[in-house]
């Protein structure tokens, strides 16, 4: 026996083949592992380059669309309002030409009715002074009874006045002779033939008939002349108070007047 047998060896021992090859194995597997992460490592690297570089050009594209479709919704959104404006407007003006043809209609009727008013009281007015003018005729006789205007048979300053004055209303129409419209003479002529005066037919010769009398002394029933005597233009009664009763013009009709707005230049008794 060897003087060193007794000394533990301290040499490991030996690894077998099978072990060495399994352990080689696995450290090739982890070099190959880690080769293939860093060359991943190495790719994952050089991508973000790349996106850097393009990013602008997405963006921008990106940016002129979002602008261009907020125009679009803002036009369709303008659209929208301007529409409902408009239908607004519509339904407005509808409405109120609706208001305006109820107080149109409403206008119409309160016109129609105040013309039928008129025309009834114009009619009652008219029927009165007819019955006045029937109740003179029929005082009269003869072949004068059937006349438009007969001659009573007794006359008088008052039977001239209250025929006057049942014409008040009348028209005046140059050339007429009653019974609803007058000029001044043919009123003047009627009126006294009531009171069995005959006068002639126009002013002129109307202010030389009968007696001439000063305006300072004219009385109820005298002729008032405008113009010269015998050619007077214009002619009326005097019914008193400065007050005479003449068809006047187109515009008044038969109408009572003061004298002191229009004065006379001379005046007729005749009764």
């Amino acid at each position: 026996m060897s003087h060193t047998a007794h000394i533990p060896s301290h040499r490991k021992p030996r690894r077998s083949a099978s072990k060495m090859a399994l352990r080689a194995g696995v450290a090739g597997g982890v070099l190959s592992t880690l080769a293939v992460a860093a060359a991943a490592g190495t790719a994952n690297a050089a991508e973000p380059v790349t996106e850097t570089i393009e990013m602008p050009t997405l963006t921008a594209d990106l940016s002129t669309q979002i602008a261009q479709s907020a125009e679009v919704t803002q036009q369709t959104a303008d659209s929208y309002e301007l529409r409902a404006e408009r239908n607004a407007a519509v339904v407005k003006a509808a409405k109120q030409a609706k208001e305006d043809q109820a107080q149109a209609e409403k206008k119409a009727e309160a016109k129609a009715k105040a013309e039928a008013a008129a025309k009834k009281k114009a009619e009652e007015e008219r029927a009165s002074r007819s019955a006045e003018r029937t109740t003179l005729s029929a005082s009269g006789s003869g072949a004068d009874a059937s006349a438009d205007v007969a001659a009573p048979a007794s006359g008088s300053v008052g039977t001239v006045i209250s025929f006057l004055k049942a014409q008040l209303g009348d028209a005046y129409v140059m050339g007429a002779s009653g019974p609803n419209a007058w000029d001044c003479s043919s009123l003047v002529q009627a009126a006294f033939k009531q009171a069995g005066v005959d006068l002639p037919r126009v002013s002129q010769d109307q202010s030389v008939s009968g007696t001439p009398v000063s305006l300072s002394n004219v009385q109820v029933g005298d002729i008032l002349y405008w113009g010269g005597a015998g050619s007077a233009h214009h002619v009326g009664v005097y019914i008193g108070n400065g007050q005479y009763l003449d068809a006047a013009n187109p515009g008044k009709g038969v109408v009572i007047q003061d004298l002191s707005g229009y004065p006379a230049d001379g005046a007729v008794r005749v009764l």
